[in-house]
């Protein structure tokens, strides 16, 4: 892995302002333009703010009209969800495109099991509304992409895996390359996913809420650190 660590940035609470409705939409695009609505809304306020007659509003149509591609506020809401941990999977994509260069397998492995953790608390604290979507408890939607349940495209990134699936290709790879050894590889995702998620929590949450940025970073890459050296 490269010495220059990325950097983790600050909650932000996700964008703010008032999507424009639209007049019009093309034929065939009304689901599309209800589920843009859907994670914008989810963007600026979380699963709460995911409501079928705003996104409906939204997309410029009366609120019967999406009932032909959502048939309630679930519904809307488990495509987003999907959506969200689609973005949370490219998120980490992108950083582990950056430690293609290194030079030996077992600084690959390293360094990809330390992109998916810095990918993932990038996209909590620039993306909080869509990461309280991706894993908030909602009555009637399951946490989709959740492990215990088979792969779904939807919630994929460029790669086809979906970020469980991201965190698990990167322990893999640990094993492979020498870093981990094999017997210590069972349950590991559950572990690097609980303290990594909690983390995260704590600051958006909880009483590390408004900590400094700076603190923020190198709490985050002493974490990322403590995972990889504990499994």
């Amino acid at each position: 892995m490269s010495e220059k660590k990325p950097a983790i940035t600050r909650p932000v609470g996700g964008r703010t302002g008032k999507a424009p409705t639209r007049s019009t939409y093309r034929h065939g695009d009304l689901r599309r333009a209800l589920l843009d609505a859907g994670i914008e809304l989810a963007r600026q306020g979380g699963p709460e703010a995911v409501v079928l007659r705003e996104a409906t509003r939204r997309a410029g149509v009366v609120p019967n009209a999406a009932y032909r591609h959502f048939a309630s506020r679930q519904d809307l809401l488990q495509s987003v969800r999907s959506a969200a941990l689609s973005f949370l999977a490219q998120a980490m994509e992108d950083e582990i495109d950056k430690i293609a260069g290194l030079p030996t397998a077992t600084e690959r492995a390293r360094g990809k099991l330390r992109a998916v953790g810095t990918g993932y608390l990038k996209f909590a604290f620039a993306e909080t509304g869509l990461f309280r979507m991706a894993f908030a408890p909602i009555e009637g939607v399951r946490i989709a992409g959740d492990a215990r349940e088979p792969a779904d495209p939807a919630n994929a990134g460029k790669s086809g895996l979906n970020p469980f699936q991201l965190l698990s290709a990167a322990l893999d790879a640990m094993v492979e390359a020498g870093a981990l050894p094999p017997t210590r590889r069972p349950g590991a995702e559950f572990l690097a996913w609980s303290s990594v998620h909690g983390l995260a929590m704590l600051i958006i949450d909880g009483p590390l809420r408004g900590m400094p940025e700076v603190q923020i970073e190198a709490l985050g890459q002493r974490l990322i650190s403590m995972v990889e050296k504990g499994l």
